[in-house]
Parts: structure tokens; C-alpha cells; sequence
């Protein structure tokens, strides 16, 4: 499961490291949540890579009612291929997701503490994604997208059983390539990032409302029994 992440690298640097020159600026955001506007790179219709804003929260082109539909924020990576709401975009549309950490919570209802997964350094990551084009009987059209999910490596375990998948840089190409990877051989790149990759630090509780914002929410948070 991964209901939560930042993106705080600016917008240069996020440009370089996915090979992009399109992007307007924006804000840090260090508590992205499902259903607002999140990045994501895909290839255009000229199959160049390119940057551009969607909803989280995926919605299959076939869907009659969104409203009727659970919020798809995830989709498993062992069974995307096969399932009905993620099956055409596994072939068509995958996408990378940037992001610099996601967050897990531990404990119960009521007392759940947050935990940001990184890199040690706090360097970028390539979340692996799945996009899709819903359009409506009146003429309105949405992206949205939903993140791909593995088991949890060593390294995050303890905190959840699952993770996003994550892609290093010399797998962008066929991630994004539908016409020349297949669903197959794409779903043989979804693996759990290997240990050392990744940190996890626990976070100011205040993160858990999705209306809270700023860099002091991803300060280690030191007033906690892990």
C-alpha cells in the first residue's frame, strides 16, 4: 500500500534525472494524497517522454459511474496484467510517478504513526505507474494514475508488507516503451527495491491529516516509542 508521498526536489533537477523539458513549477509538496493533481512522466503521442499532471486515483476508460468505483491508488504488480481495471493500462499507458519518499504507519486507530520510506541521501525515485484517460457522457475528460505495488524488502518489512515498485534509471526506457515491452516482460521489472536502497524515520503524527503541509513534517520525529 502506498496512500501518501512527497516530491520536494525542484523542478530542474526533476527535468534532468527523468529526461524531460516540459513541466511547469510547483511547490514542494511533502503530503501528496489520493485524488489531488500529482506528476507523472509518459510518452506523448510522438513517444517522447514528457511531464504532465494527473489525478491519483485511477479510473478505468470502461467505467460508466467513477462514483460507484473504490479509489484505485495502488495496483498490485503480480496481478495488473490480469485485472480488469488495470489490464489495458499495463499494455498502453505505464508511467513513472517521481517522488523523493512515501509513507507507512504503524500502531492503531487512533495513535498511528507515520514513517517516511527514502533514499538515505533524499535523492529522487522512480515510482512505477499505471495512467489512464476516463471520459464522461458529457464531454469531460480526466487523467488519473495509480501506483504499482511489490512485497516489502528487508528493509521496510517491519513497517508494511508492501511497497511501490521501484525503477532505476535504465529501466525508464522499456517501462515507458508499450509498443516494445509487453505487459509480460514489463511486469518482470517490478521487483522490491533492494534493502540498502531505502531508510525509514519516523514523522510528525500531524502528517496524517492530508490537509497539512510543509518541510517540518518530514523532520525525524523523536517523541515516539518505535
Amino acid at each position: 500500500m502506498c496512500s501518501r508521498y512527497n516530491l520536494t526536489t525542484p523542478l530542474e533537477a526533476v527535468r534532468t534525472y527523468f529526461r524531460v523539458t516540459n513541466g511547469e513549477p510547483y511547490p514542494p509538496r511533502y503530503n501528496i494524497a489520493p485524488t489531488q493533481p500529482v506528476l507523472i512522466v509518459r510518452l506523448n503521442e510522438v513517444r517522447n517522454r514528457e511531464m504532465t499532471l494527473v489525478r491519483w486515483g485511477l479510473i478505468p476508460s470502461w467505467a460508466k459511474d467513477p462514483t460507484r468505483l473504490s479509489l484505485m491508488i495502488n495496483a498490485r504488480a503480480e496481478s495488473a496484467a490480469e485485472k480488469a481495471s488495470f489490464r489495458g493500462a499495463m499494455r498502453h499507458r505505464r508511467c513513472l510517478v517521481p517522488a523523493n519518499g512515501y509513507y507507512e504507519w504503524t500502531g492503531k486507530s487512533g495513535a498511528r504513526q507515520p514513517h517516511l520510506i527514502r533514499r538515505p541521501d533524499g535523492g529522487l525515485m522512480a515510482l512505477a505507474g499505471l495512467w489512464e484517460s476516463w471520459l464522461g457522457a458529457d464531454g469531460s475528460e480526466i487523467d488519473t494514475m495509480a501506483i504499482l505495488t511489490v512485497a516489502a524488502n528487508e528493509s521496510t518489512s517491519s513497517i508494511h508488507d508492501r511497497m511501490p515498485a521501484i525503477l532505476s534509471p535504465e529501466h525508464f526506457d522499456a517501462w515507458l516503451d508499450t509498443r516494445g515491452f509487453n505487459a509480460e516482460k514489463a511486469v518482470e521489472m517490478l521487483r522490491p527495491a533492494p534493502a540498502e536502497l531505502l531508510e525509514h524515520v519516523p514523522v510528525d503524527p500531524r502528517l496524517n491529516n492530508a490537509r497539512n503541509e510543509g518541510p517540518d513534517l518530514i523532520v525525524p520525529y523523536r517523541d515516539t516509542l518505535l
